[in-house]
This record gives structure tokens, sequence and C-alpha cells, in this order.
């Protein structure tokens, strides 16, 4: 038995992993491929059954892990990024969820003959959409950064607000709807409140406090963080039922706030934390439904979810948008990008599980019906959102653009280069004459240190999808190449080796592990490439053939050459590093410093 129980839970971690996999290689949302591997692994192999497997720790373990979910959705709300659009925010998650809790609610009653209060406990818990869906999908989709950031901050906030609402309406219904119900519901909305926010807002004080003054070890800072939010989750609801998922939404947005406070490595934690939990809680939730519950549903459930996408959904978002600066097209990117995920599923089963212990025989089909309005709008709008966004002309450009750091002689001409490529490229530099230079010349520049605050709120990375750090100072390059591996991937991070570095010995150099691709060689460096500009050298362009080959490109400028970059057959950049060999073939571009031959000699010297 303990040998089953050790692989049903390896085995959920594995297929978890594997559907991840799968959704990044399809470029779709996890939640669609998650939710089919468990339903493939429970009521179809009838393989995991949860509710053997977990017993009574199943649902302290799901509430616990959407506690971590939210607080590292939280983590990432900058008051900044709302600047503008908070009325925005705050229609959709109060005038909004009303219109939404109170449409889905009337469509359930008349469509599948639910009774008033699980009509009303079902459209609670489909006000929420959700970071878990929201999030990947917006890294699939690309609108524009107004669309972005405000259904980011609806999905994040309204998730503890929508567990609220069903947890208010659950005792709405558990309390009998007698004389003194509604006195009740308002009593515990109250108590809810003052926990959850008390506690929340305790916790980040005490840990940020914790962080700046440095008063635990660096090693401790994640598991600090975790047990902290596991305990002010646990303590807010042994105190008042259901006000933990608030207190840790308050939590995360007071820390992610909060001046002169360092949590990125908390935030990267967390991410890599939240993937895995839910990849489980997904399979796990999706194994205990079934089939059978479907069919009970009947087409009156189909009927719910094309109301709750073409009518409630747009209805809520065109009223909570009279007033703002939204366009037409961003309104209507809005109205149609609203998919349920992991808190809704979990709320579903948590209450569905109660009301049948009180007796309620139809909450049996909250889960299901749950269920189909995640997998209806999750694959309709992922299938969807992208061509949609294209044609309503709010869809940003593919991150193909450049950043490079420095703006000094070599960066301007490389970034040339890359510009008469037609990328975007934008050059950050603390010297304004050289950014002038560069804005001279025709190029987007940041004036400032790009590794500062200030680089954080305003230098603009949208489009840009690769970093290249050219400034020839080896610590601001490395520097650089540790902040922008989150934004772009390890993959496509590159540095230029500075002169320094030939020179000093292996243990003062940097570790290689910290730093980004070594840039067109083992043997170019900064001064390498200023050297051959000096003296010249000029950036060409040249299209492979079967007749000229790549070989014969480098034969016929022998010595005199350093290749760059490269245009495959797709149009793709590729970047000659002395870790990854390209093989450019038949019909690639190659882009390269060529020298010219009356000044090969004077360079050699010079080097």
């Amino acid at each position: 038995m303990h040998g089953e129980t050790l692989f049903a839970l390896a085995m959920i971690g594995i297929l978890g992993m594997a559907c991840q996999w799968l959704a990044w290689w399809a470029r779709l949302p996890a939640i669609l491929f998650l939710l089919l591997g468990g339903i493939v692994a429970g009521p179809v192999t009838g393989w995991l059954q949860p509710d053997i497997l977990f017993n009574q720790l199943l649902f302290p373990i799901v509430s616990l892990s959407v506690a971590v979910i939210l607080f590292e959705g939280s983590l990432t709300l900058k008051i900044h990024d709302i600047k503008g659009l908070g009325t925005m925010v705050r229609n959709l998650i109060s005038v909004g969820a009303a219109l939404t809790w109170v449409g889905s609610a009337v469509t359930t009653h008349y469509l599948l003959d639910f009774s008033w209060q699980l009509s009303f406990l079902f459209g609670a818990v489909v006000i929420v959409t959700g970071p878990t869906v929201i999030i990947p999908m917006l890294r699939t989709v690309r609108p524009n950064a107004k669309i972005s950031n405000i259904l980011r901050w609806e999905g994040i906030t309204i998730d503890p607000l929508g567990a609220l609402m069903a947890v208010l309406v659950f005792d709405f219904i558990i309390s009998g709807q007698g004389e003194n119900a509604i006195g009740n519901v308002l009593v515990e909305f109250s108590k809810i409140i003052l926990v959850g926010g008390v506690n929340g807002t305790v916790a980040a004080l005490a840990l940020g406090y914790v962080l700046r003054q440095h008063l635990i070890p660096e090693y401790l800072r994640n598991v600090l963080a975790l047990t902290l939010v596991f305990g002010v989750f646990a303590l807010s609801d042994l105190m008042v039922h259901e006000s933990g998922l608030l207190a840790v939404t308050l939590m995360g947005m007071i820390l992610a706030n909060m001046k002169d406070t360092n949590i990125d490595d908390i935030l990267d934690f967390k991410e890599s934390l939240s993937v895995l939990l839910i990849s489980g809680l997904f399979i796990i939730l999706a194994a205990r439904v079934e089939f059978h519950q479907f069919q009970q549903l009947g087409t009156g459930a189909v009927l719910v979810l094309l109301i709750l996408m073409f009518i409630i959904r747009p209805v809520a978002v065109w009223l909570c948008a009279i007033g703002s600066d939204l366009t037409f097209s961003e309104k209507t990117m809005i109205a149609w990008i609203g998919p349920r995920g992991i808190v809704a599923a979990a709320v579903a089963a948590l209450f569905a599980i109660r009301l049948e212990e009180a007796g309620y025989s139809e909450a049996t089909l909250l889960v299901p019906l749950t269920f189909l309005i995640i997998i209806g709008t999750v694959v309709i709008q992922s299938a969807t959102a992208k061509h949609i966004a294209r044609w309503l002309g709010v869809r940003e450009p593919p991150p193909t653009g450049v950043l490079i750091i420095g703006a000094g002689n070599v960066a301007r001409v490389i970034g040339k280069a890359l510009q008469s490529l037609d990328l975007k490229v934008v050059l950050t530099d603390s010297n304004w004459e050289n950014t002038s230079l560069a804005r001279m010349e025709g190029m987007n520049t940041y004036y400032g240190n790009p590794i500062s605050e200030h680089a954080d709120r305003n230098l603009d990375l949208l489009g840009l999808g690769k970093m290249i750090a050219l400034s020839g100072r080896g610590n601001l390059d490395t520097l650089a190449s540790l902040r922008f591996r989150k934004e772009f991937g390890s993959n496509n991070v590159y540095e230029l080796k500075t002169n320094r570095e030939q020179l000093i010995s292996d243990k003062h150099q940097i570790s290689t592990r910290h730093r980004g691709y070594k840039l067109f060689g083992e043997d170019v460096t900064y001064g390498k490439l200023a050297n051959w500009i000096g003296n010249g050298a000029e950036i060409k362009k040249s299209k492979l053939r079967d007749e000229y080959d790549f070989e014969s490109y480098l034969k016929n400028y022998e010595g005199r050459v350093l290749p760059l970059f490269a245009l495959d057959t797709r149009g793709r950049l590729q970047i000659f590093t002395s870790e990854k060999e390209l093989k450019p073939s038949n019909g690639w571009q190659i882009i390269s410093l060529i020298l010219p031959k009356d000044r090969l000699q004077a360079t050699a010297v010079a080097s």
C-alpha cells in the first residue's frame, strides 16, 4: 500500500510536468492539458482516486496550495503598473463581479432548474477568472500593456473576493434563510474583512522588516516566506473561516509595493512552486469528476457556458468601462478573455462536499458544471484570443527585438546592423553623450542605468526578446545579464568579453553561470571590435547559396571577417557565440564585421 501511494504521488508530479511541457510546445494554456490528464487518470482509467489517496488531507492540501498560488500572483501586482487603470479594475471586481454573479445565478436557475440557493452559490464561484489561466494566456496572446495589466490585476484580486462571496452565500444557505440569515451573513462578512485584512497587513509588514534588516540568512528567506504564508492562511481560517485567501493576497500586494524590500528571489521561488502546485491540483481535482455527472447536466449547461461568455461577460465589461479611455478594440478584447481557473475548481469542490453533507443532493452537480465552465472558457478563448487580438489590432509584435546594454561606438554599430534587419532595438547607457549620439543616428535609447529602479519602471521592454551586453564594463554587463535573465530567459542573454578578462586568472573571473553567452566567439573582445571598427571595418550582409556556402564565405574573407548574426530561412535572428555552434545553410543571411584588406596587418599588430 505504501509503495502504491508513493508511486501515485510521483506519477501526479510527472504527469503534471508532462502536461506543462506539452502546453509550452503547443503554446496553449497548461490548464487544458492538466484537466485532460486528470480526467484520463481519474474517471477514464480509474487509476487515480484522490479521495482514497489523500483521504482527510485532500482539501487542507488544496487550500494551502491555493493560498501559495494567490500569494505568488499578488507579489507581481505593482501599483505603478495600474496607474490610470485603477478605476476600470475597481469596477470589474465590484460592479462587474456583481453582474456576473446575478447573471450566472439567474441563467443557471432557469436553464438547469437549480434551486436559487445553489444557483447563487454557482454564480459566486464563477466570478473568479484567476492568474493560473489568465497569465499563461496573456503570454501567448500578447495584448497591449493596458489590456494585460487590467486582466492580470482583475484575475488576481478577484480570486479572494470570489471565494469570499461563495463563503457568504454558503453561510446564507446553511443558516436556513431565516430572519437572522442576512444579519449573520453581514456579520460574517465583516469578520472576514477584519481578520483577513489585519493578519495580511501585519504579516507583510513583519516580513518586510525582517528582509530589509537582514535578520535572517539568505538561504532561509524563501522558506520563511513560504511558512509564513501557510501560517497566516491557517491562522486566519482558524479565526474566521475562509478569511485566509484575503489575508495572503493582501500580504503579497503589500510586500510587492514595499520600498527598499527585495523580493525577487522569493518571487522566483514561489513561481516555481506555483507551477508544481497548479499542475498537481488540476490533475487531482479533475480526477474526482465523474462522466455521468456531465450527462445529468445536459445541453442546458452548454447554454449556461455560452451565455456567460457571449452575454454576461461582455455586458459587465462594457458597463464597467463607461468613462474610461479604453478603445472599442480594447474593451472587446477584455470582454473576450475571462477563463476560469483553479480557485473556481477548488471552491466548487469544497462547498459541494459540505452541501452534500448538509442534505443538498443536487450539490453533486456543482463540480461538473464548474469544470465545464473552466474547460469551455479555456479551450474556446485560448484557441481564438490570439487571432481576435490580431484582428482588433491590440496584439503586441513578437518579442524579436534586442536590448543593448551600452551606447558606445561598438554598441551603436551593432545596433544599426540589427536595426537594418527591421528589428526593434533599444540602447541603454548612463553616458549622456553616448545616448545622444545613438539618438541622432535614429536609434531608440534609454538614458540611465539599465538595472536601476527607474529602469524597472520606465524602460520599455515591449517587443524585445533578447539582451546583448556591449558596454565594455564587465561588472555592469554581468549585472545586466542577471537582471534581464528573468525577462528574456537565460537562452536569450549575451555578453561581449572585455579585454581585462583575457588577462586575469580564473579565480578573479565572474562565474559563467551568472553570465550570458559569450558573443561572437571565444577570442572576440570589446577591444578587438573597437579596434576593427576604428580601422574601417564595416557591417556587411551576404546570402548563402548552394554554390557559396558558409565555408566558402569564411574563406573569401579569410582573416578579416567576424560573423556576428544570421537570419535563418524563417527570418529568425541567430547570434554567433562561443557556446552554441551555428550551422548556416542555403538561404541564410550572414551579417558580419568585415575589415578592409589593407588594414588587416594594422589590426593584427594592435591585437
